[in-house]
């Protein structure tokens, strides 16, 4: 998600760190790097411009409560959540939820990742299909909805007459009155149509929809803040999903742009799948970007996803074995892919020498080792698995012989073993946040274009 802007602002971070003293011209030269970074995620240049005066200003004139690095990493991190605005509150309640945008947004699949975020959260969600334009829309939602078990209803049973838009909406609506949240997907054209809006607006007199959801393509970038306030003028848009921002560098300019309205974003789409959907909430958000962990996210998706059985306590008396990690690399199949919740931790921050800034193979590779692992584990004895430093040459030997693997791979486990302990040590005893991460670098841009727009910003 925003991998370049990502990368380069953790590298920003870094130097930040590592710097010797703080003075205007170190500050003038992060501001720089801060501004293209920001330039190359499609934030609009006036507010890259503010943006950067802000930063500035703070880092060399405010009153110092940290130490002038620390001052300036947080003048940073405040600053970045003003360009984005506020998260929206959801409330956890019996709601009926309506959704609005245009074609080819993503509406459709989000009305089954919204459902699926209120059922993991214990709630009984129901979708309504209330658009009777577009071929196969009811049919894609029918399927999503299958998939994970949430009654579907688009008026199949309804007379002839009744088949249009407000019958099916209101049939619906009655169909599921028992349920916690019924959730109406509404017919989306290729652009602001009068036809549309008024149809919307027919729709909120109708039901009176508590939440009015207006779902947003990352791509758009800027234009993001045209269609929110269209929409906001018809029905009065109560939070905005932002979906593909896993595919796009234009998420800043999308999010950015949203921040100049008077709607708030509420979730995120990551990704293709229905658990790839993500509450939005702006400090968590500006904590990943910048290398420094969402711990209350990653709390919310162990919630979301084990159940007490799965984890394994001991290791909070101090005592972490290879039983224990075998069961968490059960725990965290369940949670999502490795990539996701490494983003979550802080882990350079641990003092582990680990680099969270890989590529997306990179993070493959470690999923199939981490396979290997569970494997190499099944070769091993129970007193193995209790007390790993028992395990010597011969031992090593026999496990790999047991696995099919190579004694260096039975090492490297052993190895991964303590590293896993001394991380587990830190976060149980609260020493974990005390650094910064070193990331990698990201290239500077050396396009034409980026070098106007820098010099626009002089």
């Amino acid at each position: 998600m925003l991998d370049k802007l990502s990368s380069s602002l953790k590298e920003t971070i870094r130097k930040i760190a590592k710097a010797k003293r703080i003075d205007k011209q170190t500050v003038d030269e992060f501001v720089r790097d801060i501004q293209r970074a920001l330039i190359q995620a499609d934030v609009k240049i006036s507010l890259v411009k503010e943006i950067s005066g802000r930063i500035r200003e703070r880092s060399l004139k405010e009153k110092l409560v940290l130490n002038p690095r620390e001052h300036v990493i947080k003048v940073v991190y405040e600053e970045l959540i003003n360009i984005i605005g506020r998260s929206v509150e959801v409330p956890l309640a019996a709601q009926r939820i309506m959704m609005v945008g245009l074609h080819g947004t993503g509406k459709t699949s989000s009305c089954a990742k919204l459902a699926r975020y209120y059922q993991k959260k214990g709630l009984k969600p129901a979708v309504i299909c209330a658009d009777v334009y577009r071929p196969a829309a009811a049919e894609q939602l029918r399927q999503l909805c299958e998939k994970i078990g949430v009654p579907f209803y688009d008026g199949a049973n309804l007379p002839e007459r009744e088949k249009g838009v407000m019958g099916i909406v209101n049939a619906g609506v009655k169909e599921f009155e028992k349920y916690d949240v019924k959730i109406i997907d509404t017919a989306g054209r290729h652009a602001l149509e009068k036809d549309m809006i008024k149809e919307i607006e027919d729709i909120k007199k109708a039901i009176n929809p508590e939440q009015r959801f207006l779902v947003l393509d990352a791509s758009i970038g800027q234009q993001a803040s045209v269609q929110a306030h269209a929409f906001d003028d018809a029905i009065g848009i109560t939070g905005i999903i932002i979906t593909k921002m896993d595919g796009t560098a234009k998420g800043g300019g999308a999010l950015s742009a949203v921040a100049e309205t008077n709607s708030g974003v509420a979730f995120i789409g990551t990704g293709e799948k229905t658990d790839d959907f993500e509450r939005f909430e702006s400090d968590g958000f500006i904590s990943r970007l910048l290398g420094m962990g969402d711990i209350k996210a990653l709390i919310e998706t162990a919630e979301e996803s084990l159940k007490p059985e799965d984890v394994d306590a001991d290791f909070l008396k101090g005592k972490f074995t290879l039983k224990d990690l075998y069961k968490q690399l059960e725990a965290m199949k369940k949670m999502g892919p490795l990539k996701k919740l490494m983003e979550m931790l802080p882990l350079g921050g641990l003092g582990l020498g680990l680099d969270v800034n890989l590529d997306d193979t990179m993070y493959q590779v470690t999923e199939d080792k981490l396979k290997r692992y569970k494997v190499m584990m099944d070769s091993m004895t129970e007193e193995e698995l209790t007390e790993p430093k028992i395990i010597d040459g011969s031992r090593t030997r026999r496990i790999a012989r047991g696995s099919g693997t190579a004694t260096a791979e039975v090492n490297e486990l052993i190895k991964y073993h303590r590293m896993m302990q001394k991380m587990m040590k830190s976060l149980t005893s609260g020493r974990g946040g005390g650094k910064i991460p070193g990331m990698k670098g990201m290239k500077r841009p050396t396009s034409m274009s980026m070098g106007k727009m820098m010099k626009r910003l002089k």
